[in-house]
């Protein structure tokens, strides 16, 4: 079907921050599969871990104890200070099983019409649910009637949240990106966070935090919302959690972590033996090389790097970052820059239109990364004078 246009470019083969394509072109990869291969391309370790797992099981399916998908739990709970896990395949999904556990939480209070407060510019996923959360219209033509059960708001504004709860008596979860991703890289104030955890403990609601781009340390901490040390209710993970083998994983704590139960909510291929390997692989090398505080070095090093090479550049509005989440903003649309940056052997996103986002492997060296902001200045000074 037709749901994709893609660049005119097939790769063959990768290794770290490189792409080569079919005819041995090499490609720099500043967008990690959106923010998938947070370890870059065919990683020894992760390699190592599927060959092996897949010699020996791939599935069996959640009617078995999988102990490596226990494993994996474990190691969640651990590093994000969440009580209980379901493993999903994508990010959509661990978002559903999000929404789901709002609405459990609400019906048993006896809320009859659970309502969830979302984010306009926000992105959830493209399943009927979380396609309705998500605060963009463009996405959501075609597909009425849509979910009922939202109420969309400003992102990164407080006064709109506590008007909600004034006229919103079937409140039962706020549900958020640390950082609006595909909405434009919006990185918000540095006490919203904290403000929404204190809304929620306020109006006995769950506070339910999207951290499937900004997780698995990406941002500089494992997760987005360590930055601000709180903790979310519900939290949902995927992208860089496989590095490329497909997992989502929904975290709860508090209140939420007993509310599923056998027959609650389910996946045929959810923590699957091979999934689970693969993160857990993924999980030992962010651990053994310090990964959240090399985003963090690195995110500084390019966000320092643009800012200097591009200064005083008229028809760039802003250069914004959050570790290794980067964007820039022009003050035009510029979806173009991805098949120009392409033609310079750069691999790049623009997304709301006019920001340009970057999502770098961590594994780069601060060559590769000082590499990336020569490419794409030279790129942008050209295409802005």
């Amino acid at each position: 079907m037709s749901n994709y246009q893609p660049l005119p470019v097939e790769f063959k083969s990768g290794a770290g921050a490189w792409l080569t394509d079919i005819d041995g072109q090499r490609y720099l990869d500043a967008l990690s599969g959106i923010a998938v291969c947070g370890l870059g391309h065919a990683h020894p370790a992760v390699q190592a871990a599927i060959s092996d797992q897949a010699a020996n099981l791939i599935h069996t399916s959640n009617l078995y104890r999988i102990p490596l998908q226990e494993k994996l739990a474990e190691k969640l709970v651990e590093h994000s200070g969440m009580e209980k896990v379901f493993f999903g395949n994508s990010g959509a999904e661990a978002n559903e099983a999000a929404i789901k556990l709002a609405r459990l939480y609400g019906n048993n209070k006896g809320i009859k019409n659970p309502t969830i407060v979302v984010m306009e510019r926000s992105f959830h996923g493209r399943t009927m649910a979380t396609l309705t959360a998500t605060g963009n219209d463009k996405v959501k033509k075609g597909f009425t009637p849509l979910v009922e059960g939202f109420k969309h708001i400003p992102y990164n504004n407080l006064d709109a949240l506590n008007e909600v709860a004034e006229t919103t008596p079937d409140l039962v979860a706020v549900m958020v990106e640390p950082v609006l991703g595909e909405g434009g890289v919006v990185i918000p104030d540095e006490t919203y966070l904290k403000a929404i955890r204190t809304f929620c403990d306020e109006y006995d609601c769950l506070m339910i935090l999207d951290e499937i781009q900004t997780g698995m340390c990406r941002t500089g901490e494992w997760f987005a919302f360590q930055h601000e040390a709180i903790k979310p209710d519900v939290m949902t993970l995927a992208k860089a959690l496989g590095n490329g083998v497909p997992i989502g994983a929904c975290l709860a704590s508090g209140a939420a972590a007993d509310l599923f139960q056998p027959g609650s909510h389910g996946s045929t291929f959810g923590g699957n033996p091979l999934a689970a390997r693969a993160a857990l692989a993924v999980i030992e090398v962010l651990e053994n090389n310090n990964l959240e505080r090399r985003a963090k070095e690195l995110g500084k090093r390019l966000l320092d790097g643009f800012k200097q090479s591009l200064s005083g550049i008229k028809g760039i509005k802003e250069i914004r970052g959050k570790g290794l989440m980067l964007g820039i903003e022009l003050e035009k649309d510029c979806t173009d820059l991805v098949g120009l940056a392409l033609e310079q052997n750069l691999l790049i996103n623009v997304t709301a239109g006019n920001v340009i986002r970057l999502l770098p492997p961590l594994i780069l060296s601060d060559d590769e990364a000082d590499e990336i902001i020569s490419r794409l200045s030279g790129l942008l000074i050209k295409y802005l004078t």
